[in-house]
């Protein structure tokens, strides 16, 4: 099961936990309420799991791929490391399935406070469009992801602020409902 928590201001290390001390735990129904979705799936068995196949297919995720994470795996590793940590939003939903290895999503909630998301073997989830987020390796330093888009994937991200976008007013009138 994902587990999510309120973060700290600490600026170290972005990939420790950064839990609040004490800890503020975060419910998968108050994810639910910033529009973020969680399935747990047979990560063993992701090229024959009916119930992926299922999703794709009720959700229209017609195209995906897999990353890997790694110093000796992903080209310009420091680069991207960085550029998935910047607060960002996409102007898509952004789906994310993890295969392998571990990380952490960072989510916004109404109040614009972090809410840490820790991804594990299993996991996925859907990160609504408009929603500013940021990813990082946790201390693993190792993630095997499927990505999935209905249609062709489009990789822009919009930096902070970004509040123009008609993506991030869907999102925010959602929020307000």
């Amino acid at each position: 099961m994902v587990e999510a928590w309120y973060m700290d201001e600490s600026q170290e290390d972005q990939r420790a936990p950064h839990r609040l001390q004490p800890n503020r735990a975060v419910s998968l129904e108050q994810l639910r309420g910033l529009g973020v979705t969680y399935r747990k799936l047979d990560a063993d068995n992701y090229e024959t799991d009916p119930c992926l196949k299922e999703i794709r297919r009720a959700e229209n995720y017609s195209w995906m791929d897999i990353i890997t994470i790694h110093k000796d795996k992903l080209p310009n590793y420091e680069e991207k490391i960085k550029t998935f940590y910047e607060e960002h939003l996409h102007l898509d939903d952004e789906i994310r399935y993890i295969l392998d290895g571990s990380g952490y999503f960072d989510v916004r909630d109404k109040d614009d406070k972090w809410i840490r998301i820790s991804m594990g073997k299993g996991d996925m989830i859907t990160l609504p469009a408009g929603i500013y987020h940021r990813f990082t390796l946790d201390e693993n330093n190792y993630v095997k992801a499927m990505r999935l888009f209905v249609g062709e994937p489009v990789w822009t991200a919009y930096n902070r602020p970004a509040d123009d976008f008609p993506a991030r007013k869907q999102y925010m009138k959602f929020l307000a409902e």
